[in-house]
């Protein structure tokens, strides 16, 4: 299925980094770093040179932490979204929100795609994709309302109520009037699952690769590598790049990263292996 956002078309195959540019304090990996509004801009413009296709912008910490009143969650996006759209006029510009008021002044201020990592907690998202002919993120949360963590949760088969879930979520956008080339579907790792059932969902992403919808996939440095692995959040690259890798392989199109350059190398990598890629040069045994 082709994918159109903003003024880029990714064709079938194509490999496209989503760098995250968080405009909180608070984050889980970044703490802060990109806060400020000349810090953020200075990385868009790094992100951009590292081969990002698209930045992910959020003013909400996903977890658990302070409340941000809507005002807040503007107040720390809007202007930025619009600087960033003048600066970059064919950059494709994500907004993670999960609330339909944020989302409506930020695409009036530019955005191209709405990241709704809550699983459509608000309804309301698809008529303001809808409105503004942006592009659309369909999550699985496992019925978690936003930032909460899950507990115990449980699946008969995790794969099964992710490609449900999603794929609901997508056709009912397509009714509401939201582009059919301008939605993805995210399996959401981490959220409403365990350790285990992100790795199920990982190693099984083919399943929804299949539903023919573009697939993103959401794995920097989150929880599921470094319990797997045993590491903490400052030593989840490698976990990260490997999964990055599997999950290219089985198809997803879209990758939000906090490593916008190692990750960019990694899918050259395995569109290279796949074929669908000539190497940079390639002189060994020819010159």
């Amino acid at each position: 299925m082709r994918l159109r956002l903003g003024r880029q078309e990714f064709a079938e195959g194509d490999h496209a980094v989503m760098a995250i540019v968080n405009r909180t304090p608070d984050s889980f990996f970044d703490a802060g770093a990109t806060y400020s509004e000349d810090a953020a801009l200075a990385r868009v413009a790094e992100v951009v040179e590292a081969g990002a296709a698209i930045v992910d912008v959020g003013g909400v910490k996903a977890g658990y932490g302070a409340e941000v009143s809507v005002a807040e969650e503007l107040r720390r996006t809007a202007p930025f979204v619009a600087e960033v759209r003048s600066r970059f006029p064919d950059l494709v510009i994500s907004v993670d929100t999960w609330r339909s008021p944020v989302a409506r002044e930020l695409c009036a201020a530019g955005a191209d795609l709405i990241n709704d990592t809550w699983s459509g907690a608000d309804p309301g998202l698809v008529e303001v994709a809808a409105e503004f002919s942006t592009g659309l993120v369909c999550s699985h949360t496992g019925g978690l309302p936003p930032r909460t963590d899950p507990h115990r949760v449980a699946y008969e088969d995790v794969m099964a109520d992710v490609v449900a879930r999603v794929t609901e979520l997508a056709e009912r956008a397509v009714a509401a009037g939201v582009r059919r080339d301008g939605i993805l579907v995210d399996p959401t790792h981490d959220f409403g699952k365990n350790t285990w059932h992100s790795l199920e969902l990982t190693r099984r992403l083919d399943e929804l690769v299949a539903t023919g919808w573009p697939v993103l996939v959401a794995l920097s440095r989150k929880d599921f590598i470094g319990e797997t692995l045993g590491l903490p959040v400052g030593e989840r690259l490698p976990g990260t790049l490997a999964a990055t890798a599997i999950s290219a392989w089985l198809g997803a199109r879209v990758f939000r990263a906090h490593d916008v350059r190692e990750t960019r190398q990694v899918l050259d990598m395995v569109a290279s292996v796949r074929g669908t890629r000539p190497p940079a040069r390639a002189r060994r045994g020819l010159a």
